[in-house]
């Protein structure tokens, strides 16, 4: 395996980096409850998209499902995350990973009593933003469509 081809031809670097500091809110939802967009396909010029998860206790989560075009992975930060690897539920705490490649079945939850964090990678990057912020209100009749064009697919 080699390296990517070139992206960037310049001869002394640039100034382009992007810094968010921890007390930024949340872009969708709430502090404690919401999530947040660290840095998204656009500003990774589509190479991933990193969010960072926060979880009220109880707060639940998707139910099993898997994506044709990118890979996610999870990596808990904080609390218990309900983990679903395809074959079983696992309880995830601080420091644990899970990646799930093109096509592999997956889940995740905060079932606990205790609120929970964690990182969601996408790779390559994926506009998810819109999924995260209009799933909520799509109505049933729209529902197979929106879902076909955020690549989510669920069992």
């Amino acid at each position: 395996m080699s390296y990517p081809e070139k992206v960037y031809f310049g001869q002394d670097g640039e100034v382009s980096a992007n810094f968010r500091p921890a007390s930024t809110p949340p872009d969708l939802g709430e502090p404690g409850d919401g999530i947040h967009y660290l840095a998204t396909t656009q500003v990774t010029k589509g190479e991933f998209g990193l969010y960072r998860v926060m979880m009220k206790p109880r707060a639940g989560g998707p139910n099993t499902h898997f994506h044709r075009t990118i890979s996610e992975s999870f990596y808990i930060l904080d609390g218990t995350v309900r983990l679903y690897d395809g074959e079983q539920w696992v309880d995830a705490k601080q420091g644990d990973f899970l990646h799930v490649p093109q096509g592999g079945l997956h889940a995740f939850r905060n079932d606990s009593d205790a609120p929970a964090e964690m990182l969601l990678l996408f790779t390559p990057g994926a506009p998810r933003e819109e999924y995260f912020e209009k799933l909520g209100s799509v109505t049933a009749d729209e529902r197979a469509a929106f879902l076909d064009k955020h690549d989510s697919y669920f069992v």
